[in-house]
Formats: structure tokens, sequence, C-alpha cells
């Protein structure tokens, strides 16, 4: 992590679960972190181990607000690291031939918020990294949910999402290489983590095989504490013990 002590990593959904620990780790390594969350109570610049961290409020779905925040961190010095983190979730069926249908306005914000503020956070990140000539890194946080069906179906909304993320980040991967840019780019899907989003399906989390979130948090240590020449492409992080249904 020498390469980036002192650089800026960006994470949405920072203030809680997954995020929040992503935000304490990295600044504890020595980077600079702005997390972003659509609410925060926490001001000021913070100090965590080696490094900072100061929280932003922004509302990632919305373009004009999400531009604007990225040109006050560019003003800071510009993206180094880009996490998306931010997840929603909403459980219930797709259509009417279910019993619990999902609202419209649910469904929109599913997709606005786990793939859609995903592509436009990654596309203002990158831009910051190429005007500043650095090959920097871009890890999207997905999920076990990306690459099949879980054992529910009231998850289908979310698991649209993030097969969605599975294949905009491999879609990044491609066009990055195909012009020669040296961003590196990794998703990680995480299996079952104990946090306030999955509280939402699992009553009793003492009974099932689960991650907590620095686990998560220590996964993307990993992928950017990597030689330049080395990308991890695609990360997946279960609990022993933990089943595929």
């Amino acid at each position: 992590m020498e390469r980036w002590c002192g650089k800026a990593a960006v994470v949405t959904g920072a203030t809680g679960g997954i995020g929040s620990a992503i935000a304490q780790v990295l600044a504890k390594e020595g980077m600079q972190v702005v997390g972003i969350d659509l609410k925060t109570e926490r001001e000021g610049i913070i100090s965590v181990g080696k490094g900072t961290v100061q929280y932003q409020q922004c509302n990632i779905t919305d373009l004009v607000e999400l531009a604007d925040t990225f040109k006050w961190i560019d003003s800071l010095g510009g993206v180094d690291v880009m996490v998306n983190c931010a997840g929603y979730s909403k459980i219930g069926h797709i259509t009417s031939v279910g019993t619990n249908p999902i609202p419209d306005s649910e469904i929109l914000r599913t997709m606005d918020v786990n793939i859609k503020a995903m592509i436009f956070c990654t596309r203002h990140a990158v831009d910051s990294m190429k005007r500043r000539g650095v090959d920097g890194h871009v890890v999207n946080i997905n999920s076990i949910a990306g690459h099949y069906i879980p054992f529910t179906s009231e998850f289908n909304v979310y698991t649209s999402s993030k097969y969605s993320v599975t294949a905009f980040t491999g879609a990044l991967a491609n066009e990055l290489a195909t012009f020669g840019n040296k961003i590196k780019t990794t998703s990680i899907s995480p299996g079952l983590v104990q946090t306030p989003l999955s509280s939402a399906f699992i009553a009793d989390f003492s009974a099932v095989p689960a991650l907590q979130p620095v686990d998560i948090a220590n996964a993307v240590l990993y992928a950017v504490s990597t030689p330049p020449h080395v990308n991890v492409t695609e990360m997946t992080v279960q609990p022993v013990a933990g089943l595929r249904k």
C-alpha cells in the first residue's frame, strides 16, 4: 500500500456496513478517504490510523449533485481509487404473479443506486484519473447474486442489478485495455455479510454463516495493494461453511 499512502480514495455508501469498513481500512493504511453517502451526520476531517476520512453528503442518483460533488473532490486533488459500494435492496416479486410485487419506485431506486450511480461515479473517477495521468483503481462491490440466482424468488430485482455490475465491470476492463489505459478494475462479490441491508431478510445471523463488513474491506485492501502489473479482476468472498443455495 505504500504507493497509495497520501493518495485519495472515494467510497460510496460510506457511513454504514461494508462502505464504512472500507473507508476505515483504507484510511488506516494511509489513504485520504472521501466517504460519500445520502445522509451523514459526521463533519470535518477525521484522522484514522495513518490517513483520514472526510464524509460528504451526496445523493449519487442525482446527476447534478453527483457532478458537483466530484468537482469538489477534484478541487481537493482528484480521485486515485474509486470504490463503488453504495447498494439498495427491496425484497419482493417482479410481477403481479407473485404475492408481494415490488412497487415501481423501488425497482427504479434499486437500479438507480446499484448500477446507474455506479456507472456515473466511475465515469467521473476515471475522468479525474485520466486528466491527471494516474493509473488508478476502480473497485465495484458486487454480490454472489451477480453470478447466480439466489435461493429466494423475492430477490430478483436486486439480482438483476448485480448481474449488471458484473457485466459493467467486465466491459470497463475491456475498454480500458483497448485504449492502453492502466487503470485497474476489480469486482468483489461477497456472500452473506452481516449488515443492515441483509438484516432485511435474515432474522437471526447466529443461525447462518456470515461475514463481517471488515472481511470485505480487507478484500478491497488486498486488491488495491497488488503490484502495478497485477490486476485482481474478480474476487468472491464467502463465509466458511456458507451454502450456495
